[in-house]
């Protein structure tokens, strides 16, 4: 294993923490990580790594090391993609959560994988905090206001929110007309992932930002989930439009108090601050960013 393949080995077991899970990403026996990093000590004649029975983790030694690894590794990727035909390669994993992975992403992944046959596409879904570096995860998709200020968001859409309910709501608690008037409504609730608590349905009247939370018949922490409770008439919701448009057409939801907006929702690429971009990742996030111009 020459000098820069060792440095990308020993880089791997610093983000995964593991002997193991670096070895699985790489591809390569977990004795041949191993053996890499213990030469790579030996050459540098310092300990890089602190090792337990469940869990690696840097040295001062060898944090100072990881750092100069991604920055000489990325000046490599760099290098190589310079020259005239050279396209970007490699595994890319990317965690996106899962409405849009469905609506956006993958529609047009085909010809995204057509244009760099030698990417290797990775996709987890979920919409919980990623330890971006600690998981092996290049960059994530995520809705609302980033709060992580470690990472770099790059803003791709704003959403247009709508208000909904079945036609069986509506026959059943009546037509909301006003956000100060919803005594004897109910509201599917959904439990937010990242905060834990229930989020409030939000409205625009008099062009202030009013928070409204009702009873909920029912509370969820999925995407589906909440749509599937709204279908069958258990309370109102808030949705990216795009998420309803076929129950707008089919006529199983509706909207509601449309006299008073939502704000719209920021849809973002992270990435961690402190590291260089790859090539495979600067041209998936500029393609991501051309395929939510396009369809917004």
């Amino acid at each position: 294993m020459d000098r820069f393949d060792a440095m990308r080995v020993f880089s791997r077991v610093v983000e995964r923490s593991s002997f193991t899970l670096a070895a699985e990403d790489t591809g390569l026996p977990r004795s041949t990580v191993t053996d890499a990093v213990k030469q790579l000590e030996a050459r540098l004649g310092v300990r890089l790594l602190q090792r337990t029975t469940r869990h690696v983790s840097p040295t001062l030694d060898g944090e100072a090391y990881y750092q100069r690894c991604l920055s000489i590794l990325a000046d490599i990727e760099d290098a190589e993609g310079a020259f005239a035909g050279a396209k970007p390669k490699g595994m890319l994993r990317v965690d996106v959560h899962g409405t849009l992975a469905r609506h956006f992403v993958l529609p047009s992944l085909p010809h995204f994988l057509e244009t760099y046959p030698d990417i290797e596409f990775y996709m987890s879904e979920g919409d919980r905090l990623v330890d971006l570096v600690r998981e092996g995860i290049d960059c994530v998709l995520r809705v609302g206001t980033p709060q992580d200020s470690d990472m770099v968001a790059r803003r791709v859409a704003m959403l247009e929110e709508v208000t909904l309910a079945a036609p069986s709501y509506i026959e059943k608690h009546g037509l909301p007309e006003h956000p100060d008037r919803l005594d004897g409504h109910r509201m599917v609730g959904f439990r937010s992932t990242a905060t834990g608590g229930i989020l409030p349905l939000e409205f625009l009247v008099g062009g202030n930002i009013r928070n409204v939370t009702l009873p909920a018949t029912i509370t969820v922490n999925a995407a589906e989930s909440f749509m599937s409770a709204a279908r069958l008439g258990l309370g109102l919701i808030q949705v990216p439009r795009y998420h309803a448009e076929r129950d707008l057409a089919d006529g199983t939801l509706a909207h509601v108090l449309s006299d008073f907006p939502l704000t719209e929702t920021p849809v973002s690429l992270l990435y961690p601050r402190n590291r260089q971009l790859s090539p495979r990742v600067r041209v998936f996030i500029d393609w991501l960013a051309q395929v939510f111009a396009r369809q917004s």
